[in-house]
């Protein structure tokens, strides 16, 4: 039993440690998907800087709850927080398995997509396990010290805690995004080999002697005549297989709404997108784009804030595209692109750009 327990006791425990930390490395991509859920529940109202806190001691939790389960401190505790975790991750990924409302979890961030029903099976295994060791806790002993203990699980708090500053300064340490470098986005727009992708037929409605005949424009009877007396259509969606590309909304138009994406993707020279969401007057704009202009000649800023962008940056060449595409290529606002027609050289936030 004490080995039962002990093999138990340590695959729970690492398999927190492991989510938190590839949740850790890309907070603002589970605050994308937290806020995903909000929405979707009407409450929306909630901030994407709430969200954003709410994600970050969220993966802290879980780390260091992980953490606590491992040196066994403090373990009957540890053991009731891992198991209010697990319900709230199994109602998360039971929501979004039976409603079908959410696409993916988030439980292992963009680096693992798992779908809803994997991920709820993957719950439901792990509430059990935890039930089982909650059963078992007075057959565990401690033998560390409170002190020591107490003093590992402040290490690990801090240090989760400022990883994940770390990297919304300055990028994810691990880039699982179909925006990293060395990427073609011309290629990732594309569908992969077998997709079938949704589809939308037109289902007419024709009663004949009574009865309804359903037919769509490519299935009429042969004997079709004026017997069958038309009531009705509708447009009837046939879903695919679920394989889709992975960039389907990248697109950037100038302020004038002309399509430019292809035209820069064949462009002969290197140029430098700039990924801003928002046109914040608190960044450096003068100092970063006079530092990129020392080393680039082609430069664009990619924002959803046309207001803001024609207010700040009028003398720079301003392209619009979606908001929520930007969110997903570029974790820090402003992040740069080094481009080689429609390959991604280079990719840094401009925290980094004298590096």
């Amino acid at each position: 039993m004490q080995t039962f327990l002990k093999i138990l006791r340590w695959s729970v425990g690492l398999l927190f440690i492991f989510s938190g930390l590839i949740k850790a490395n890309d907070p603002l991509g589970l605050s994308y998907k937290m806020q995903e859920f909000f929405d979707v529940w009407g409450i929306g109202f909630i901030s994407d800087n709430m969200s954003y806190y709410f994600a970050v001691m969220m993966n802290v939790f879980e780390i260091v709850a992980g953490i606590a389960l491992l040196i066994k401190f403090p373990y009957k505790q540890t053991l009731w927080l891992l198991l209010v975790l697990i319900v709230f991750f199994s109602f998360l990924t039971g929501y979004a398995l039976f409603s079908g409302k959410i696409k993916t979890c988030g439980c292992f961030g963009d680096c693992i997509p798992l779908t809803p029903k994997t991920s709820f099976i993957k719950d439901i295994l792990l509430l059990i396990a935890i039930l089982i060791l909650l059963f078992y806790q007075k057959k565990v002993k401690s033998k560390i010290k409170p002190a020591l203990g107490v003093f590992v699980l402040l290490l690990a708090t801090v240090g989760v805690s400022y990883g994940q500053y770390f990297v919304t300064m300055h990028l994810p340490i691990i880039d699982c995004l179909p925006y990293k470098v060395g990427n073609n986005i011309s290629e990732k727009m594309k569908l992969p080999p077998g997709a079938v992708p949704d589809s939308t037929i037109i289902q007419m409605e024709f009663v004949k002697n009574g009865k309804s005949y359903f037919f769509d424009a490519t299935n009429f009877p042969e004997n079709f005549d004026d017997s069958y007396v038309y009531k009705s259509r509708k447009d009837v969606v046939k879903k695919g297989n679920g394989l889709k590309a992975e960039i389907v909304d990248f697109n950037l138009s100038t302020l004038s709404n002309l399509d430019t994406t292809q035209a820069l993707f064949t462009s002969p020279n290197p140029y430098v997108l700039v990924f801003a969401g928002t046109i914040d007057a608190s960044i450096p704009w003068d100092y970063l784009l006079t530092a990129l202009h020392a080393k680039h000649k082609d430069i664009y800023i990619v924002t959803a804030d046309k207001t803001g962008a024609t207010r700040l940056l009028s003398k720079e060449n301003i392209l619009i595209a979606d908001n929520t595409m930007i969110k997903t290529a570029a974790r820090v606002w402003p992040t740069i692109f080094v481009m080689n027609g429609p390959v991604i050289m280079q990719k840094k936030s401009y925290l980094d750009l004298t590096k």
